[in-house]
C-alpha cells in the first residue's frame, strides 16, 4: 500500500455524529482517558525538569528519574492506572494523547509562538481521537479500514461501533480512486 505522502489525495474529514446514549458514555470515557494521560504527561515533564535541577547525584533522586522516564509511555502508563486498562478505551487514544503532548513541545520548540504545554481543563466538549488502520490490505478506500464509511449516512468506528453521520462526505465517497 502506497504511504499518505505517495498518494496523490488524502482528505481530512469533520463530520457530525449522532452517537446512542452507550456510545456517548464510551465517547466520554475517551475523552477523559485522553485529557488524564495528556495531564499525566504534564506533570510527569515538569517533576523531571524540577528533579534534573538537582546537580548533586543523589540515588533516590536518579531512581525517581529513571521511573518517570519509563513512565511516558501509553503501555508503562497503564500498567501503571489500573483504570486505563478498560476495554472500552482505544488504545489509538492513549497513543493519540501522548503524541499530541509530543506535537505540543516541539511546536513550542520550533515555533515558540505556542507557551509549554499546559494541563487540559475538564469541558463539556468530549473529544474521540482514534486512527484508521488499513490492516494487511493492498489498497486504501474510505471503506476498507477499521475506520469506515458503510453507507452514505453512517460510518464504523471501534470500540463505538456504527455511528449516524451527517456532513460533506457525499463528494469523496463518490470518488472511486484511492483515498485515505
Amino acid at each position: 500500500m502506497k504511504s499518505m505522502a505517495k498518494m496523490k489525495y488524502h482528505y481530512g474529514l469533520k463530520v457530525r455524529i449522532y452517537p446512542s446514549d452507550k456510545q456517548k458514555q464510551i465517547i466520554k470515557l475517551n475523552s477523559d482517558a485522553s485529557r488524564f494521560i495528556y495531564n499525566e504527561m504534564v506533570a510527569i515533564n515538569k517533576e523531571l525538569w524540577q528533579l534534573k535541577q538537582v546537580k548533586l547525584p543523589i540515588d533516590t533522586v536518579q531512581s525517581r528519574i529513571k521511573q518517570l522516564e519509563l513512565r511516558q509511555n501509553a503501555k508503562q502508563m497503564s500498567n501503571h492506572f489500573q483504570f486505563l486498562g478498560d476495554k472500552r478505551i482505544d488504545s489509538l487514544t492513549k497513543a493519540n494523547a501522548i503524541q499530541n503532548y509530543r506535537k505540543a513541545w516541539n511546536a513550542f520548540r520550533k515555533i515558540h509562538t505556542a507557551g509549554v504545554p499546559n494541563f487540559h481543563r475538564k469541558s463539556y466538549v468530549w473529544r474521540y481521537q482514534t486512527n484508521c488502520q488499513y490492516l494487511k490490505q493492498k489498497e486504501a478506500y474510505l471503506t476498507n479500514g477499521t475506520v469506515r464509511f458503510e453507507d452514505s449516512k453512517h460510518v464504523l468506528v471501534p470500540k463505538l461501533g456504527r455511528l449516524r453521520v451527517k456532513g460533506s462526505h457525499q463528494r469523496i465517497l463518490a470518488r472511486s480512486a484511492e483515498t485515505r
